[in-house]
């Protein structure tokens, strides 16, 4: 069994990673990064909670000594929330960077990071190029397995009021009510993404996988996310 780390562990999909890593038998025990308490409903022995409100500790906190060989992030904010672009660029793109980089230094040999679906560096949107952005220096840095995970639409309920997309899972939602097919090419449940994820960690870790970059589109998630 392997030992994981995950950085944002409270978050819609990084909260399902973390219920998927704690129940999993291919793990021993997880720690979970996070601003405030890690919910913990079955008491399990696996979860290590490594909790802070100053991010900047974070990479302090990386446990080396438990010689993780998969690293998951999930890890993200919003514009709203962050209260300015460059601060929710701070979380988005910086501290992933920075948990990345401890997490090669450290001997990580997987890495999982849930991503966006059009994630690209020359795009002239802010946020797509920063995900982009994220996603070709994660790569520079040269992990055995780096898995991109590309997920649609994401649904699931968040603690966070965000009214336009509130409106579009509805709609999602409802198309789902008749058929998944109707919404599988273009949004996911948080729960199929973080399944899909920790599958291919998984296979990364067993390697069924060759390595280099694994980038999963929709498809891969639905069939992954369903294994």
């Amino acid at each position: 069994m392997a030992t994981a780390a995950l950085a944002g562990s409270t978050g819609l999909v990084g909260s399902n990673i973390l219920s998927q890593l704690l129940v999993h038998p291919s793990f021993s025990s997880v720690y979970a990064y996070a601003r405030r308490e890690v919910p913990n409903p079955t008491a399990t022995t696996k979860l290590n909670p490594l909790t802070s409100t100053d991010t900047s500790t974070w990479t302090g906190m990386f446990p080396r000594e438990s010689n993780p060989k998969i690293f998951f992030s999930g890890l993200g904010t919003t514009k709203a929330q962050a209260g300015s672009f460059e601060a929710q660029r701070k979380i988005d793109y910086d501290l992933n960077l920075d948990l990345a980089k401890t997490a090669k230094e450290a001997g990580v040999e997987t890495y999982v990071l849930i991503s966006a679906g059009n994630a690209n560096a020359q795009s002239s949107f802010a946020y797509i190029k920063m995900k982009g952005q994220l996603e070709d220096d994660v790569k520079a840095l040269g992990f055995k397995h780096t898995v991109l995970v590309h997920p649609g639409l994401i649904l699931g309920g968040r603690e966070d009021s965000r009214p336009a997309e509130f409106a579009i899972q509805s709609v999602a939602k409802l198309f789902r009510s008749v058929t998944p097919k109707l919404t599988d090419f273009w949004a996911q449940d948080a729960t199929t993404i973080a399944k899909a994820a920790v599958n291919a960690g998984v296979q990364c870790l067993e390697g069924k996988k060759e390595e280099g970059v694994w980038v999963l589109g929709q498809a891969e998630i639905n069939a992954l996310g369903e294994a």
